[in-house]
């Protein structure tokens, strides 16, 4: 097992933040270090939820604590977060986490040697460096409301929605930061003005919260790491540095943006008026690759990740994989500035656990998400019901923002246990989905399997405690499904790089896994294979009914 240190992120009081420019010295990667009692904090900043955990050396969780907070809908297909909300989220969970680890017996003030961060991608912030203050609510991911802007695009630039996938590996989508940067530009005055004047930093939530933990105002490091940049569409998947021709072609200014980091360096540290003072901060990836890395997912091995959404993703090494099968090619992570660069394919699935959100929350169906699992093992099948998620469109493979969500096949013998049934499936379709297309871009060579021929899915994020979904998923893929003792993997790979960064312990200990396979659950395929073609049949035809119904009348 490796040894892990503890964490911890403290946040600043908004208003005494400043933007300077970061020194270009190479950070350097401190020796093993054995013996002293160490923790690591991480923070895991998520779609609908900020969560902090502090994990001893063996890897253990030792306090944490998780807020929820407010999801806002303007308008139909907008999706928005309140920047400071999410700033007083992470500054509750780290003090509730080192109060509960301290309430325990642990020394968290003297033992944490570094702290770690991970964070929902893609989502956008613009605000002020001589105020601290955002300029406009935070674009989450899923937000559709740049579609005009992608349509326009696809319009003039060659190539249409692929002109930038030689660049950064990725498709002109509602999905990624760069388009919701052209509409804060183009919609938001406060936007504008403060671009006029200098006044205006961009990034995605990880460049927020370091900058604010940081100093801010004072003297708040503006960066993002190299996991979150290539999800911007701005980020050359070669060079790892911001893109030119496409910073030309968008219009957009360089000085608007941070500078790109590796995922394991010294970053710098938590600055005064935080509850720990003085801890660097030396981890930081987007969620999905934490759970890469957290997964300890080497070349040719895959992990999914079911939260609001779910996210596949296959290490494809040191190759960039080009998709022709509706795939996203992006960084998996890079653990050092000198350390070698590790690609992946990604399929990226907008609605998972929002579903079962959906069911409680808007239908009232069951009264906490837990519920569903039993609810629905009350029928043996969905008695041929299909239900589509597509609330916002579709992302990977299909890509049809056009798509709304479907539930076909309702009958009069069809009841509410049948819907959450048909509910948990969808999140295991939308997943085979993606994996088929995955072996189709990588092939038998891009696959690591075990000694039987298989090909292994390790799946990670809170629905996957549900063993229901679990099962039906291996039924579907027709293969084995591997969920780890310790599912809150994302939180985990943040908290290893950030103790790689500070010599807590070497990436061959992060990325031994037979310790962590044999405390695993595996969940094997017991469907009938001409069953299982029939439901993927009937799960197409489904999808299929999706497209193009975005413009039904209100």
């Amino acid at each position: 097992m490796p040894v892990f240190v503890a964490n911890i992120a403290i946040l600043l009081p908004f208003d005494l933040i400043k933007h300077r420019k970061i020194k270009k010295t190479k950070p350097k990667r401190k020796k093993k270090m054995s013996g002293e009692e160490a923790f690591i904090g991480s923070i895991d900043q998520g779609t609908t939820s900020t969560r902090f955990i502090i994990y001893d050396r063996s890897a253990s969780p030792i306090g944490s604590h998780q807020v929820e907070f407010t999801q806002f809908y303007p308008q139909s297909g907008w999706v928005e977060h309140d920047p400071m909300e999410i700033l007083e989220s992470v500054r509750v969970c780290i003090a509730k986490a080192v109060d509960k680890a301290t309430a325990a017996g642990h020394n968290v003030d003297n033992g944490l040697k570094a702290i770690g961060l991970t964070n929902q991608r893609e989502t956008t912030v613009v605000w002020s460096k001589s105020t601290g203050l955002p300029l406009y609510n935070a674009i989450v991911w899923m937000d559709v409301r740049t579609s005009s802007i992608c349509r326009k695009l696809e319009k003039e630039l060659p190539g249409g929605r692929t002109h930038f996938v030689a660049t950064c590996g990725l498709p002109i989508s509602t999905y990624f930061s760069a388009v919701k940067l052209l509409w804060l530009l183009e919609n938001v005055d406060a936007v504008k003005e403060a671009v006029k004047k200098g006044d205006a930093l961009f990034g995605t939530i990880d460049t927020w919260l370091i900058w604010n933990l940081t100093g801010g105002i004072d003297n708040g490091l503006h960066v993002t790491d190299m996991s979150n940049a290539s999800r911007t569409m701005l980020m050359n998947l070669k060079t790892l540095d911001w893109d030119k021709s496409t910073l030309n072609t968008l219009g957009i200014a360089a000085e608007l943006l941070p500078k790109i980091i590796s995922n394991a360096e010294i970053i710098g540290n938590i600055g005064k008026g935080w509850p720990i003072t003085g801890i660097p901060i030396s981890g930081c990836l987007g969620d999905q690759h934490a759970a890469m890395v957290g997964q300890a997912c080497r070349k040719g091995e895959a992990k999914s990740t079911y939260g609001t959404g779910a996210f596949i993703l296959l290490n494809t090494g040191e190759e960039v994989i080009k998709s022709n099968h509706g795939l996203l090619s992006t960084l998996a992570y890079k653990l050092g500035p000198e350390a070698p660069t590790n690609y992946a394919l990604e399929g990226s699935i907008a609605i998972a656990g929002a579903a079962v959100q959906w069911l409680r929350d808007s239908l009232g169906i069951i009264k906490s998400a837990s519920e569903i699992e039993e609810l629905a093992l009350q029928v043996d099948s969905t008695g041929g019901v299909y239900f589509v998620p597509a609330f916002n469109g579709l992302f990977a493979p299909w890509w049809r923002d056009d798509a709304r969500g479907v539930c076909i096949g309702i009958t009069r013998f069809t009841n509410k246990s049948h819907i959450a049934r048909a509910v948990l499936e969808s999140m295991c379709f939308q997943v085979k989905d993606v994996l088929d297309s995955m072996h189709k871009d990588a092939g038998e060579k891009g696959e690591s399997k075990n000694a039987e021929g298989e090909f292994l899915l390790r799946v990670d994020g809170g629905a996957t405690v549900n063993n229901l979904l679990m099962q039906i998923q291996a039924d579907i893929l027709g293969t084995p499904v591997i969920r780890p003792a310790d599912i809150e993997t994302t939180a985990l790979g943040a908290a290893c790089a950030a103790g790689l960064a500070v010599g807590i312990w070497t990436e061959n200990e992060i990325f031994s896994s037979d310790e962590k396979m044999k405390k695993a659950t595996t969940f094997h395929p017991a469907l009938a294979e001409e069953l299982r073609k029939n439901k993927v049949a009937s799960w197409c035809k489904a999808v299929e009914r999706t497209f193009d119904l975005a413009d039904l009348s209100l």
